[in-house]
């Protein structure tokens, strides 16, 4: 083997797998607008990084998805992280401000060359910037950047390391090396290399090599870019602006595969680093609902249910006092650094509610039904009855409205057989909230 191998581009001086989806669509659900950020980011790398200036448009799309940033960046062509441990400029950088993230981009070909050889040539001095970068701020997150493998594999030291003869042997071969960064460094890592396989085995007409077979065209820089944006800020960017010279169809399989990469994983990641990930599930009993806090990375939790009341505990429970959708937030945070997961919630019936129905006042009439049910209130209420009818899975499948009048009659021949909940309301007033069976 030779111990050391060439590496090209402008000379050698210049962190759960995809799923096999053609397009995995994230949709956030919000209540209200996220709340706008604006973040520090330093660039360290080489021409990966400068071509086609991947900070600016990072920096670009933010900013059309409302998010602010403010960059800098340290990349001459070619450079190693060995050269950039004592590179004047790059060091100053480091110290330069407190920084929200530092990206850390090795030499295109160094990570995938053989472990060994990694172990001597890259990791100590990914270790060295980042002791740096921490020295200079403990709550910087040093982001490593997961680059691709050359279009046919490194040619130039295929004879060295076969493994890396292919683009699929070199793509491993990286992502295993950026992921041991990340997890020797107790941080991240944005997978663009594994967005790039994606796009690759699923979009080839998607060009994203120029014709040097390593560099990005705008198209790969614009995927890069994608995938920055959804590990900073931990959403989508579908929606976002996009160059010239890409067109809307692209440029949306471009946002979803590169966010959905991310935030389909944040746990392999970002599972090391500090950054804290929101994430939580729910489960649904009549209005009780308990919330079973998944996040990682994070010591404070805050919680609004839609229906005015918050919690700070982990795994609460809530009681809601009506029906309806209701979207739920979890902001997740530690001493550095705080995200924002989002649901909805369907309430479709109320426990423990004694109706006027169980009193007598109403009648529903006959159950189990197979084609019309009949309603009768004792007394005529003129301000109108609202019926909603769910079926055991809590989809709305039904809604009558009936004024003055004190009885109904409603057809319920074309439902499935089943159980089914209905719910009488007048306004805010629930007068009935039944179990009916439909055969």
């Amino acid at each position: 083997m030779n111990r050391y191998p060439k590496l090209s581009g402008l000379g050698f001086l210049f962190k759960k797998e995809m799923k096999k989806a053609v397009i995995i669509i994230v949709i956030v659900l919000l209540y209200g607008k996220l709340t706008a950020q604006t973040t520090s980011i330093l660039f360290i790398g080489n021409s990966y990084t400068y071509v086609n200036n991947l900070p600016q448009t990072l920096h670009d799309l933010a900013l059309s998805k409302g998010d602010s940033i403010n960059f800098d960046s340290s990349a001459p062509g070619g450079y190693t992280l060995n050269l950039h441990s004592t590179n004047a400029t790059t060091v100053a950088k480091i110290n330069q401000q407190p920084w929200d993230y530092v990206v850390l981009q090795e030499q295109s070909q160094m990570p995938a060359f053989p472990p060994s050889q990694v172990a001597t040539d890259t990791y100590p001095y990914a270790r060295i910037l980042d002791s740096m970068i921490v020295a200079n701020d403990s709550c910087t997150e040093t982001l490593f950047y997961m680059t691709w493998g050359r279009q046919n594999g490194d040619s130039s030291n295929c004879a060295f390391y076969p493994p890396i003869c292919t683009y699929n042997g070199m793509q491993q071969s990286l992502r295993e090396s950026y992921l041991q960064m990340a997890s020797d460094n107790h941080a991240s890592c944005s997978p663009v290399g594994v967005a790039w396989k994606h796009i690759r085995d699923n979009y080839p007409s998607i060009g994203l090599y120029q014709t040097d077979q390593s560099h990005p065209t705008i198209f790969g820089t614009y995927l890069a870019a994608c995938v920055f944006y959804a590990s900073v800020f931990h959403k989508s960017p579908i929606g976002a602006s996009f160059p010239t010279g890409i067109t809307s169809g692209d440029a949306f399989i471009l946002q979803s595969i590169g966010g959905a990469t991310v935030l389909d994983s944040l746990a392999l990641w970002q599972g090391g680093g500090d950054i804290p990930n929101a994430s939580f599930t729910n489960s649904v009993n009549g209005n009780i609902v308990q919330f079973n806090n998944q996040s990682a990375n994070s010591t404070n939790y805050s919680w609004n249910f839609g229906d005015g009341n918050n919690s700070t505990q982990i795994n609460p429970s809530e009681t809601y006092p009506s029906l309806g959708q209701f979207v739920i937030s979890l902001t997740a945070s530690n001493n550095c650094k705080s995200f924002l997961a989002f649901d909805t919630i369907q309430v479709n019936y109320l426990t423990g509610i004694s109706s006027l129905a169980q009193n007598n006042s109403i009648l529903i009439y006959p159950n189990p039904v197979n084609e019309r049910i009949n309603i009768e209130l004792k007394d005529k209420i003129g301000t109108g009855i609202d019926l909603r009818l769910f079926n055991s899975v809590g989809q709305l499948v039904m809604t009558r409205h009936f004024l003055n009048s004190n009885k109904a009659q409603i057809d319920v021949s074309q439902l499935g057989d089943g159980l089914y909940n209905l719910i009488l309301t007048d306004g805010d007033k629930i007068l009935a909230n039944e179990k009916l069976i439909v055969e």
